[in-house]
């Protein structure tokens, strides 16, 4: 299909400025879906005008199901080229599920101004690291969300088609510490553009030994040594745009990032179509990346639209395809279907408490559950015990650290209940330090992050003004490498 592109607008322009040959780099880098034909909007959805720091220029909506429980899982939907928030939602079939299991659908979007067919800039550096770009604006959308919703900090996900799918391998190796699973549908390997084009990593793709993609994915956050989201990769065999062994590359990322070998530990087919499945385990028998390979179709998300239990979506819409509803296999790859330790048998536990602290430990304290045989402690999203009651201590941490805790409750069978809403806890081990310069050198002196016009604090990414020498701030590091403008609130 040909790439029809119209004259930038001034708003592209005004962001590309002082990046050498943006703009080209925007018309040849797009994943090109095709023109979208107009669609009644179907699905209720909230424009959430703020939401924080936005150095990406960003959109955020959210769905909300009529039942929501008090600390509901996050989902982040990332729509594909020339398509926008509203499309998405409405022939995805991510919402059928999210009404069925009670969790919180954000659709991030983005514009013509940011890209001219509207595709999340996968490709560009200033948009993919960490801290800065879209990928920034989604992770505040999160943040959001957390605070806006009550969402649980350790249950995020997140899923997009094509640019959307690129950006999908984006997050979850930019942000380990805040998704705890993705699936890409027609995704690229994380940062695939480090060396070449975007249309060559497209078609006819490249291929790169599983140790270069994984130092690609852990660059993307160095120094991390938590632990890694689980990853789904979603391809048709047909695809002419971005070609089926996306997926063989995306697979070698993602196993290698994990520690286990490219052979599947397990091969079998699911849905309408006989789509092949194989999933790779890790030591402890979970499955840390699946690829499902979906026979005769071609570039677009799979859908199967009915009112079946594993039925979903719309087809008529470019590039949502019928043949088998990926949302529904997606759901149940992150553990959202009923399966996951949110069976409902035991309430989450109230009370959660950090009663004290050192240098190297973080004790918490919870209310009992009746009950309950024991409980599940996790920090970081990551199970780390299985106390048979409160009080637990979590030792063994690095000082001035902060941590995110939740815990649910656990019956004699070993199945858990709902887990807690999440803790914040820090250990001990340095005082706060104060910095008070002008926006320009903040950003010099590695405090605050920039977009070429903005400030943004690194950590908490609060807008600090005009990147410039004539705004001053004071920032505030707790803990160690996060900030926060404290002007007059700071020892």
């Amino acid at each position: 299909m040909p790439l029809h592109v119209s004259p930038p607008k001034p708003t592209l322009l005004r962001r590309a400025a002082g990046r050498t040959g943006a703009v080209l780099a925007l018309l040849a880098a797009t994943l090109w879906l095709g023109p979208a034909p107009a669609a009644h909007a179907a699905v209720p959805l909230e424009r959430v005008s703020s939401f924080g720091a936005n150095p990406g220029a960003l959109n955020m909506y959210v769905y909300r199901p009529a039942t929501l429980p008090a600390h509901p899982v996050v989902v982040v939907a990332l729509h594909g080229c020339t398509q926008s928030a509203q499309v998405y939602a409405d022939n995805s079939g991510l919402t059928t599920f999210a009404d069925r299991h009670g969790f919180l659908l954000v659709f991030a979007e983005t514009t013509s101004a940011n890209n001219l067919n509207s595709c999340f800039n996968w490709f560009q550096a200033t948009d993919i690291q960490r801290g800065q770009g879209e990928a920034a604006s989604v992770r505040q959308m999160v943040a959001h969300a957390e605070t806006a919703y009550g969402a649980d900090a350790a249950r995020t996900y997140v899923t997009g088609l094509s640019a959307g799918g690129g950006m999908t391998a984006v997050m979850l190796a930019a942000y380990p510490d805040v998704f705890e699973a993705g699936a890409g549908i027609a995704g690229l390997g994380d940062n695939c553009t480090k060396d070449t084009g975007a249309f060559t990593c497209m078609n006819p793709r490249v291929d790169r030994t599983p140790a270069v993609w994984a130092q690609r994915g852990r660059d993307a956050y160095p120094g991390y040594t938590g632990p890694w989201p689980r990853v789904a990769v979603w391809h048709g065999d047909n695809d002419p745009t971005v070609v089926p062994k996306n997926a063989d590359e995306l697979r070698d990322q993602w196993t290698a990032v994990h520690g286990v070998d490219q052979s599947p530990d397990r091969t079998s087919t699911i849905g309408p179509g006989q789509t092949r499945r194989e999933q790779y385990l890790a030591g402890d028998g979970r499955v840390v990346v699946e690829v499902d390979r979906v026979p005769a179709i071609g570039h677009g998300t799979p859908v199967d639209p009915g009112s079946g239990p594993q039925q979903c979506g719309q087809t008529g819409t470019a590039n949502f395809i019928d043949s088998i509803c990926s949302g529904y296999w997606i759901t149940e790859f992150f553990g959202l279907d009923g399966s996951a330790p949110t069976p409902g048998g035991l309430p989450a536990p109230a009370g959660l408490a950090a009663t004290s602290a050192t240098d190297t430990s973080i004790t918490l304290n919870w209310n009992a559950v009746e009950g309950a045989a024991s409980y599940a402690v996790y920090r970081d999203g990551a199970r780390i015990a299985t106390p048979s009651a409160a009080p637990f201590t979590d030792t063994g941490l690095n000082p001035w650290t902060g941590h995110d805790y939740t815990v649910a409750a656990r019956d004699a069978a070993g199945a858990e209940g709902i887990r807690s809403g999440p803790l914040t806890a820090t250990t001990t081990g340095g005082a706060a330090a104060c910095w008070t310069t002008d926006n320009y050198h903040q950003v010099q002196a590695g405090r605050a992050t920039t977009d070429g016009s903005y400030a943004y604090a690194k950590g908490s990414q609060q807008n600090m003004g005009l990147y410039n020498t004539f705004v001053t701030h004071t920032l505030k590091e707790s803990p160690a490498g996060h900030y926060v403008v404290a002007d007059g609130n700071c020892p």
